[in-house]
């Protein structure tokens, strides 16, 4: 009902256990019943999710009429900086950091790709969400002790383009409309958690191409000894270096996907 109603947010898939949310273009969240899924509901939440828009003052606006929880008690633009943003909370505790991304030294790759994404925006009367407020990317945040190390594994091994290099924090680019950012702990919200209740999933074309040559390595170890079949999906898991989750699906041409595979598919 958060996701859906407070942040007007179109389920694109719904399995029972777990949902799939629509946050911009070609960028989701997937929530699951910690009763079925591979986390506990009691694990640290150690991730932050960026909802990338152009209205930020305006969604700042909106969130101060509905009854959610603020990280951020204020909220103000400032002049110059490479970007601006507050942190709401959703009713289990996860981060939500709406962000905008200014023209700055900083942002110089950055600013080109998000100039040309466009912004979803909630289907008409569907939410509490004014009109000309949505979301064109996203961001997840991870949280980490070894930046160096993680940088050489999301580079070298992930093959990963760095797009924004903040020093203490970094941005790469892995979808049309989804980036990914590894924090050193000792600046970010988060400090670096032995279990961490999230996963980073990647829509991929060549799941098995990714399986076998991540299976392959001797720097990467597999949650799963072979890609898992299931009707709606194939899918494995992964961890990365400081024991985050990282997770490669491919999804079904079934019943339960076709929102899903329509907005995959739209151009």
């Amino acid at each position: 009902t958060f996701y859906r109603e407070i942040l007007g947010l179109r389920v694109v898939a719904d399995y029972g256990f777990a949902k799939i949310v629509q946050i911009a273009p070609k960028s989701f969240v997937t929530l699951v019943d910690a009763a079925e899924g591979m986390h506990d509901a009691d694990e640290p939440k150690t991730t932050a999710i960026a909802l990338i828009t152009d209205e930020l003052d305006e969604w700042w606006d909106y969130l101060q009429t509905q009854e959610i929880e603020m990280r951020s008690t204020d909220y103000e633009a400032v002049d110059g900086s490479a970007h601006d943003g507050f942190v709401a909370v959703d009713p289990e505790g996860y981060y939500l950091e709406f962000e905008r991304f200014n023209e700055h030294a900083e942002n110089v790759d950055l600013m080109p790709v998000l100039a040309g994404l466009d912004t979803l925006y909630p289907e008409a009367g569907t939410s509490n969400v004014p009109e000309g407020l949505g979301f064109k990317a996203t961001v997840v945040w991870f949280y980490y002790k070894d930046m160096d190390a993680i940088q050489q594994f999301y580079e070298g091994t992930m093959g990963f383009d760095l797009i924004v290099d903040q020093g203490w924090a970094k941005i790469y680019r892995v979808g049309p409309t989804g980036f990914f950012g590894p924090v050193d702990e000792t600046r970010g919200m988060h400090n670096a958690t032995e279990d961490n209740g999230v996963t980073m999933s990647f829509l991929t074309d060549d799941i098995d191409g990714w399986f076998d040559y991540l299976n392959s390595r001797d720097d990467v170890e597999m949650r799963h000894e072979a890609v898992v079949d299931e009707e709606p999906y194939r899918a494995f898991v992964a961890y990365d270096p400081e024991g985050y989750y990282l997770e490669w699906d491919i999804f079904n041409d079934v019943p339960a996907n076709a929102a899903l595979l329509e907005a995959l598919s739209a151009q």
